[in-house]
């Protein structure tokens, strides 16, 4: 049972061509994935080499698996460092998508006799409702919180939903389709006071806004290394130990990860992303300026067309994602027309569907506007020159 909250003649010799390279498209698309940081490849290639001892299990009691054991608790202390956090908290997961399925499946199935009743909220990535969808079935009351039209959710329609039975509330901390920041400082002062574990999908927040999980009130939180300049295929689980969370694991057998986690450990994944999360602990707040600069400098170039519109709250958003719609143009004509830009019309996991964004109709757009929505995202190795050509595409699209 599923609750709502506020709730595309004569032969002529042929004319000689002359070949031409297509210029270059300009990657403003960094929501779905980045580019590994080539620190990040330096520090995994000797783990992909038969030289050394890179290759070696972590399991192993040897003297070459020791090493790769050491170089990959090192790896948890950096993603440690990063959240502020024990390294002994942190689970290795294949990336966000394992991470939440672990937490809503592991704290359900572990605490279901003491309620089975889950919060989340209608915005929240596919892995997050899928994974309630499946809960759902399994006999688990889901209520899905509605945002305000600025895609925020309001504490009081939270509140609200708390129940004696809930167990879990489930909140991504920045939207990967608006990038709306929620208020998860105030959100876990409400799941604390009544004792209810608090689950956070922080996958586009980690590296790119300060997080300190010794002052966040979050029981647990998802993150993934390939959305700040790490590998593909490799994420972690954050768990808090006070209060201690229990999990039922999803996986089983050779007991790694403290049994809730089972597989041969990646090495070079492993080591890419704690560099990975080095890197962004050492550069975010640069490099956070510099998202802010685009971001804004993008917006101030395209606002004043005819029938643009800033997608989400103006100010509580992440200063790397610029969601837009176009309300007096085309969605083909404009994906037409900037084919040298390399964006998204919705989030990657979905934009291979012909359905429009849950997250803007859950904001109240109709399908028509939701349909002519754009995100543009950027990085570390986007430029003022990037910017500067996108402004003149987006300027000159077609009526």
């Amino acid at each position: 049972m599923n609750n709502i909250i506020n709730s595309t003649g004569p032969a002529q010799r042929p004319a000689r061509t002359i070949h031409q390279e297509p210029a270059p498209t300009i990657y403003l698309d960094y929501a779905a994935t980045s580019p590994i940081d080539p620190r990040v490849l330096e520090k995994m290639l000797p783990f992909l080499s038969n030289e050394g001892y890179g290759y070696a299990n972590p399991a192993s009691s040897h003297a070459y698996g020791k090493k790769v054991a050491e170089a990959i608790e090192e790896a948890r202390s950096q993603v440690a460092k990063l959240l502020n956090v024990n390294p002994a908290t942190i689970l290795w997961t294949s990336g966000a998508t394992e991470s939440n399925n672990l937490s809503l499946k592991g704290v359900a199935h572990f605490y279901q006799r003491f309620g089975k009743h889950i919060i989340t909220c209608q915005t929240e990535h596919p892995s997050i409702l899928d994974t309630a969808a499946q809960l759902s079935r399994e006999g688990f009351e889901i209520t899905y919180l509605k945002p305000n039209s600025q895609g925020l959710i309001e504490l009081q329609h939270l509140q609200a939903a708390l129940r004696p039975d809930t167990i879990l509330v489930s909140i991504m901390h920045v939207n990967n389709e608006t990038g709306i920041i929620q208020d998860i400082g105030a959100i876990g002062s409400l799941t604390r006071e009544r004792e209810i574990f608090l689950h956070v999908d922080a996958t586009q927040s980690v590296g790119k806004i300060p997080i300190d999980l010794q002052t966040l009130p979050v029981d647990l939180m998802s993150f993934s290394a390939h959305k700040i300049y790490g590998p593909k295929g490799i994420g972690g689980l954050y768990l808090n130990d006070n209060p201690r969370v229990r999990l039922i694991p999803q996986m089983h057998g050779g007991g790694q990860e403290r049994a809730l986690r089972a597989g041969t450990l990646a090495t070079h994944q492993i080591v890419g992303m704690g560099k990975a999360f080095e890197l962004a602990n050492a550069e975010m707040d640069k490099e956070s300026r510099q998202m802010l600069h685009f971001r804004d400098k993008l917006w101030t170039g395209i606002c004043n067309l005819p029938g643009v519109h800033l997608n989400g709250h103006p100010e509580h958003r992440a200063p790397g994602i610029l969601n837009v719609r176009f309300e007096t143009l085309e969605k083909e004509k404009v994906l037409q027309h900037l084919t040298r830009l390399a964006f998204s019309s919705a989030s990657a996991c979905v934009s291979t569907t012909t359905e429009t964004s849950h997250v803007l109709r859950a904001m109240g757009l109709k399908n028509e506007l939701a349909h002519r929505s754009f995100r543009f995202s950027f990085g570390r190795f986007t430029t003022d020159e990037d910017i500067d050509t996108a402004i003149d595409l987006l300027t000159s699209s077609p009526t």
